[in-house]
């Protein structure tokens, strides 16, 4: 372990406002929760830790050096990533339009379907692996936390606590929206919740194609 100074410190506080600000993750975990009871909305969390883990994984052998020599191949990255929240939105859209209300999560978790457990685990994972924001916090901003001369270890602990912190607060939104579950019994709340994820997807999308092709990238 290395030392928990005042530059651990800060990264734990920037690491903290990140993960505990609603983003693609966020919205990908709730609606699993929302579709599948809290156990989708866990397993997308593992998702997500996995492209998390993946991201660090890369950065930590070097992407960094490959993305800066073909910067299109970063571009290409936001652009899927892009591509992949409008699909979502789109799905949560139509399912909308056609008047199709989240299923009740009891219902879904009674047939003990594995095949739930692997689709919120996949949309997790998939969302995580082409967010552009990800990306940008283990190449740009994990490094800039690791002191001169580089501690062994330091950047994979850096990395660590990132992922950790994330998968509680995935964790604990698919936890909170399972105690709430009741007041979502109601065929109307469940269109309702599905409409803000539609948009809040949708919103992601928009943000993310915008900063690959017109503007620079953001966290």
């Amino acid at each position: 372990m290395p030392d928990l100074g005042p530059l651990y410190a800060a990264y734990l506080s920037l690491t903290f406002a990140l993960v505990i600000t609603p983003g693609a993750t966020t919205a990908v975990v709730v609606r699993n929760t929302l579709a599948t009871g809290w156990r989708g909305g866990v397993w997308a969390a593992v998702g997500a830790a996995a492209g998390n883990s993946s991201h660090a994984l890369a950065a930590g052998l070097g992407l960094a050096l490959v993305l800066a020599r073909l910067p299109l191949l970063f571009t290409a990255l936001k652009v899927a990533g892009g591509v992949y929240l409008l699909w979502l939105a789109v799905l949560s859209a139509r399912r909308l339009l056609q008047h199709r209300a989240l299923p009740s999560s009891a219902a879904i978790l009674a047939t003990g379907d594995p095949t739930q457990a692997h689709h919120a685990w996949r949309e997790g994972l998939s969302v995580n692996l082409l967010n552009p924001a990800i990306a940008t916090f283990y190449l740009v901003v994990v490094p800039s936390f690791v002191p001169t001369p580089d501690p062994a270890g330091h950047y994979a602990w850096l990395a660590t606590t990132h992922v950790g912190m994330a998968f509680v607060v995935h964790t604990t939104w698919a936890l909170a929206l399972e105690r709430l579950r009741h007041l979502l019994a109601h065929r109307t709340a469940r269109l309702v919740m599905e409409a803000i994820t539609a948009v809040a997807l949708g919103v992601l999308a928009a943000r993310v194609l915008w900063t690959a092709l017109f503007g620079a990238a953001g966290l």
